[in-house]
């Protein structure tokens, strides 16, 4: 593997700061028994088998799009991408790229690929095929929401206008090695080509039937689809016997679809599930019975729920455009009105933190209560809502809360309600399933709802410029601030690491300020696996690993 050593140090200081804040080794394809050698008790690794993973209704599985947890999941399974970021070691590992490099300023970087990768139809993956993807990202027509990850190259905003069909910087210098040129220094960009999605696409399979491969994509990675995806029901991949990675020891895995946590934890206990969430109120409870991580991150019998703490915020959007919440006070006195810790407690079971900021512990350049409104004040809350112009909520219209129903998040909503409530301010709770929530977010129809934000990859830009960037398509709050928009450019162009963190720790204290959106508690996995696994690893992004695990030997 080739890169630069200064921009290694950030990941291994990522390491660092993740084992010192939460006393457990993360890991995103590497702890005890996940690379394929022993499991526990020094049990060898057997092939066969079928392993059940419960999903929500993905989005989309296509990498086109590949924007939320549930279809990344798959995405993550069927392709890869050029790196891959190894947080057990530390570092960006290789991929589809066997090794890479930048020039001195990092604005030009260059990838090498494996020449022995294959796409599942047997064609060679080359360098035109990465090109070929991220010009499928880029192109409006496609309404890609996950665009914003190649911005920095040359010629996105040319193809984001409709000027350019594609991006200028991108180059395949031969069938193996990718060439890209960015409009500015970018020394974090090698982190952004490890998203699952920015993996490469087959152009024959694509334009033969689009439709098709958005229900059956053909991927470059340890698994291939088995089947077009059954809607609400499932998705099937079987192992790519060609993969010129570690071969999975699976035969494959079913990604079940259910509509809630709760029906799905019931097909665990009934023996039809490997790997499930815990539902709401009950994490203790299952811990007591099942046995609970040393790690948070690793199952094995006995030990089989996972609550590592994630690289991830749960919080509350604010539409800065409605006519009502634009009042940035206003914002400020909702903010304030938030009991985090009871949230945590009542309905987390204690198991989640607060969040004091947008960007959570784990992420280097992470400071507490960087926030000013991130807190429980409801005096202070109560002062702004007057200078809002609505004292003891006054004059003030109800608010819609939203939030997507079947994941447990009633019971967060209905203690928000109640905290708003208490400073004299009305809401009413608009809970819809996970894909129409998605297109109202993106309509802007809606006054507040939830979210969470699941790190793409361990760097404070990922918190900042999807979320707050005014042409951001993940910018759900609708948020501008010229100077923002400024100082997060000027921040990616700086290639000094201390001097970038505090550029970055400057803009996120601006963001702040403002308060477009309301950060609640950082996520905890709150996963439980079976006894029959065994080398399963649930990273600290929210990624498994499926090439590594095995089903025991009964």
């Amino acid at each position: 593997m080739s890169s630069m050593n200064k921009r290694h140090m950030l990941v291994f200081l990522v390491l660092a700061l993740v084992l010192a804040v939460t006393a457990v080794a993360v890991s995103a394809c590497g702890e005890e028994g996940t690379t394929g050698t022993t499991g526990a008790g020094g049990e060898k690794p057997v092939k066969g088998g079928t392993f059940s993973f419960y999903i929500g209704e993905p989005a989309f599985i296509d990498p086109v799009n590949g924007q939320e947890s549930e279809g990344i999941q798959v995405i993550n399974a069927v392709f890869d991408s050029l790196l891959f970021f190894d947080s057990k070691a530390g570092k960006l590992v290789p991929a589809a790229a066997e090794k890479w490099e930048a020039n001195a300023d990092a604005s030009v970087w260059t990838f090498h690929l494996n020449k022995d990768a294959k796409f599942h139809n047997g064609r060679k993956v080359t360098a035109a095929d990465f090109k070929y993807a991220w010009e499928r990202i880029c192109n409006p027509v496609n309404e890609s929401e996950i665009s914003y990850h190649l911005s920095a190259v040359k010629g996105f905003q040319a193809m984001q206008d409709g000027t350019a069909t594609e991006l200028e910087g991108v180059k395949a210098v031969d069938d193996y090695t990718l060439e890209v040129t960015l409009e500015y220094p970018f020394a974090d960009f090698e982190f952004v080509v490890s998203h699952p999605s920015l993996c490469p696409v087959p152009k024959e399979e694509v334009e033969k039937d689009p439709k098709a491969f958005a229900e059956k994509p053909v991927g470059n990675g340890p698994f291939m689809m088995a089947e077009p995806w059954a809607h609400d029901q499932y998705i099937k991949v079987v192992r790519f016997d060609d993969y010129y990675g570690q071969k999975a020891y699976l035969d494959g895995v079913d990604f079940k679809i259910f509509k809630d946590d709760e029906t799905a934890f019931l097909e665990f206990k009934a023996g039809n599930l490997d790997f499930t969430v815990i539902p709401s109120g009950q994490v203790k409870a299952v811990a007591a019975e099942y046995g609970e991580s040393p790690d948070g991150y690793t199952v094995e019998p006995g030990k089989q729920v996972l609550l590592g703490p994630e690289v991830s915020i749960y919080y509350i959007l604010f539409n800065t455009k409605d006519d009502v919440l634009k009042n940035v006070d206003l914002r400020r006195a909702i903010s304030l009105a938030i009991n985090r810790q009871a949230i945590c407690d009542t309905v987390y079971e204690g198991m989640r933190v607060p969040a004091t900021g947008i960007v959570p512990s784990g992420i280097l350049g992470y400071l507490d209560n960087q926030w000013a409104y991130c807190k429980y004040d409801p005096a202070q809350a109560k002062e702004l809502l007057a200078k809002a112009g609505y004292p003891d909520g006054q004059g003030l219209p109800e608010i819609s809360i939203g939030f997507n129903t079947g994941r447990g998040h009633e019971d967060v909503m209905a203690l928000i309600q109640a905290n708003l409530k208490d400073i004299g301010i009305q809401a009413k709770l608009d809970g819809v399933e996970w894909a129409q929530y998605l297109d109202k977010l993106d309509t802007g129809e809606f006054q507040m709802a939830r979210l969470g934000w699941l790190a793409d990859y361990p760097i404070m830009d990922n918190f900042l410029y999807p979320l707050f960037y005014s042409k951001s398509a993940d910018n759900h709050s609708f948020y501008e601030n010229p100077t923002v928009d400024e100082k997060l450019l000027a921040a990616r162009k700086i290639t000094d690491v201390d001097a970038r963190i505090k550029a970055y720790q400057e803009v996120d204290r601006m963001i702040g300020e403002d308060a477009p959106v309301i950060p609640v508690n950082v996520y905890r996995h709150g996963r439980l696996g079976s006894d029959r696994i065994r080398g399963f690893m649930f990273d600290n992004m929210g990624l498994a690993d499926l090439a590594s695990v095995w089903i025991a030997a009964k």
